[in-house]
């Protein structure tokens, strides 16, 4: 069954990165907070159907989970800004190299010493990161001319536009590392920490809806927020899925399920005909490579 699980939590999620995508408007200024909104009504919906079904959760989680509820939202958040300045085929291998950090914190704080295999996940994403941010550098001159125009402000720069995955990746490996020490130490359960981190998220789908809905006076458009939508229930779905996979067999699951960007890559590139040069493929590769190499780090430590 986890082996089934695991393969619905991978579509699931590449799913969610690729109707991200698609509802992201490059022209939309407010499109990352539509998304949040989607998301949010998504979470809160599941949340609610998790408490009717007799999850024991507690007001206090919130508080008690909060330092990585925050972690997890700003991340999330920055990842759907830079879905309106770069390729998914590029976001999302840097998005899910968040691991790596988390690992670094863990050494640093925590005094875990990582295997072999993953210090060797550790140095190749670092190093694809490092070297795709530079592949991007060369966007600020082609894109020049583009931004001089307002509607094409947002191509100002594809070096900046790296940024955003980055920063989600450093905000998502800050808030696994909060869950290293609350999960682990047993200061709030996991089903606990799920519904308070979907009901805070479903609080900021309603202040994001109420921002750009009713104070900027904002339209609803099926053809950006259908998908936008479908993602928000792709994310959901995939979170779920992914924790009944690793409750049946984690030292499989967790390295399978890690590589699902490889998904998403493969998504954008059939479906929304992204076009990368040969030296994005390699570094994407190299990244790629170095998740699973902590993935199985991680399986094998289980």
């Amino acid at each position: 069954m986890w082996f089934i699980l695991s393969l619905v939590a991978i579509v699931f999620w590449g799913g969610s990165d690729l109707f991200s995508k698609m509802g992201s408007n490059p022209q939309d200024k407010y499109s990352h907070w539509k998304i949040v909104s989607a998301v949010g009504l998504i979470m809160g919906i599941h949340a609610t159907v998790e408490l009717i079904l007799g999850t024991e959760f507690h007001p206090i989680d919130f508080l008690k989970y909060s330092p990585a509820i925050v972690c997890y939202v700003a991340s999330m958040i920055l990842g759907y800004v830079g879905l309106r300045y770069i390729m998914l085929s590029v976001s999302s291998p840097i998005c899910n190299s968040s691991g790596a950090v988390a690992c670094l914190l863990c050494l640093i704080f925590l005094r875990q010493m990582p295997d072999l295999l993953s210090w060797a996940g550790i140095v190749l994403v670092c190093f694809g990161v490092i070297c795709l941010a530079f592949i991007e550098k060369k966007y600020d001159t082609e894109s020049a001319a583009l931004a001089e125009s307002p509607e094409n402000k947002h191509f100002k720069s594809g070096f900046i536009a790296v940024f955003f995955p980055i920063f989600y990746c450093l905000l998502d490996g800050l808030g696994t590392f909060a869950d290293a020490i609350l999960l682990d130490m047993e200061y709030v359960s996991e089903d606990s920490a799920n519904i308070a981190y979907e009901y805070t998220f479903f609080v900021m789908g309603v202040l994001a809806f109420l921002y750009v809905f009713v104070l900027k006076h904002e339209k609803l458009s099926f053809k950006w927020d259908a998908p936008k939508l479908a993602g928000g229930c792709c994310e959901t779905a995939g979170q779920f899925a992914y924790i009944y996979a690793l409750g049946d067999n984690p030292t499989v699951a967790a390295p399978m399920i890690s590589a699902y960007c490889v998904f998403s890559v493969l998504l954008s590139r059939i479906i929304l005909k992204e076009k990368l040069s040969f030296k994005h493929y390699m570094i994407i590769f190299i990244v790629f490579l170095g998740i699973i190499c902590m993935g199985i780090s991680e399986g094998l430590a289980e």
